[in-house]
């Protein structure tokens, strides 16, 4: 009988994701991650640890499982949360969430399991995996979640063949609808609990409060860029070639229109936050600047500082879960991308350019952020990723 420690969030998901391994014959584990120790930038109703974690316990003591409570709040803080930080502080927007999965979960939880002498680790993710032979190598597919409206795996999408071997999806061919009418069934008391939103297994978070723990307010001047010196500026950058980097912005292309409390705590296509009014359409961020401490607006949905032709992610940042589909230097591949999770696919083409890669998308991308993460799919199957320069 193989041996799974599953993942107890204290949601509906992972519950129904130990009660289906329990009935297809597997030794069962469940262990919660307490991760956060701060409740003081914790929305008090959103998920706090303690509720979550006795949710978790109800449910394993209602499937009859060992259960317990592991601290990775010390760990979490150097891999995750200083992470944040100094993302934030160099003017890019991380995703914690996706480096949860690679650095916590499918790390340190997994070699926590494993010492527990798990054959496996799982989790609620929508999401699936498959598993084929090429020659006597096991190849590891990541495959979308059947639900198309939970789908999760972009955010497993820095996850490698190891830690993918190791991994098991229960609920990934399910529908939502379906996993909780398992849950009611079942007499499950997470059944009808809301999911929880957030940073990964810490809750919903008042974000700027969070960043002011490390990142202090500093006032600066906000902008907003002229639309035809924008186009100007990036005829010049780019003459007829795709638009792959962001056009450096600067106070010359516009005109000064208010102050903010720091460029760090701003991300490209926010629109709330900025409190400057007096204009006919809507603000959005275009451009950040750390160094300068100024931000960059443009007025309305179709300012062009909103949209690119392509992006680059460098060398150091290329990754591929399926080593198969790896572009060689000079060579190309179609696919499909997405630059943020519930972006329905684009189509794409990534070429390896000196170990970079450039892709290149049919229409243009509204928002694409550096700090976040690009992942490629070839039909269901999540093929590779990077970090957005």
């Amino acid at each position: 009988m193989k041996r799974v420690v599953v993942g107890l969030s204290g949601g509906v998901d992972s519950s129904v994701c130990a009660y289906l391994l329990k009935e297809q014959g597997y030794e069962v584990i469940g262990i919660f991650m307490r991760n956060w120790n701060d409740d003081s930038v914790i929305l008090d109703d959103e998920c706090p640890w303690v509720e979550d974690s006795n949710d978790a316990l109800l449910v394993a003591e209602k499937l009859g499982i060992p259960f317990q409570v592991i601290d990775l709040s010390e760990i979490y803080k150097e891999r995750i949360v200083d992470y944040m930080f100094a993302e934030y502080e160099a003017g890019r927007t991380p995703n914690p969430d996706v480096l949860c999965n690679r650095e916590i979960k499918f790390d340190v939880f997994l070699d926590t399991a494993l010492k527990l002498g798990a054959d496996f680790v799982a989790t609620g993710h929508y999401c699936q995996k498959t598993t084929t032979l090429a020659g006597n190598k096991e190849i590891h597919h990541l495959i979308a979640g059947a639900d198309n409206n939970k789908d999760q795996s972009y955010f497993l999408c820095q996850l490698s063949q190891e830690q993918l071997s190791k991994a098991l999806f229960p609920i990934g061919h399910l529908q939502k609808s379906e996993v909780r009418k398992i849950a009611t069934e079942q007499g499950l008391v997470t059944a009808n609990k809301k999911d929880s939103q957030g940073l990964c297994f810490i809750g919903k978070v008042k974000l700027p409060d969070f960043l002011q723990q490390q990142l202090k307010p500093k006032k600066g001047k906000v902008f907003a860029i002229d639309a035809n010196k924008y186009e100007e500026k990036k005829a010049q950058q780019n003459g007829i070639n795709p638009t792959f980097e962001a056009i450096p912005l600067n106070a010359e292309m516009g005109k000064e229109i208010g102050e903010h409390q720091g460029a760090h705590y701003y991300t490209i296509g926010q629109r709330k936050g900025l409190g400057i009014g007096g204009f006919k359409e809507p603000l959005f961020v275009i451009g950040t600047n750390t160094k300068t401490n100024e931000i960059y607006t443009g007025e309305g949905e179709e300012h062009p500082g909103l949209y690119r032709d392509g992006l680059i992610v460098p060398e150091k940042d290329v990754h591929w879960i399926n080593p198969t589909y790896q572009i060689q230097e000079g060579q190309s591949l179609n696919c499909k991308a997405r630059i943020r999770y519930r972006q329905p696919l684009q189509d794409v083409v990534i070429e390896n350019k000196s170990g970079d890669l450039y892709y290149k998308f049919r229409e243009a991308q509204r928002g694409i952020t550096p700090g976040q993460f690009v992942a490629c799919y070839l039909n269901e199957e999540l093929i590779g990723s990077g970090v957005i320069q």
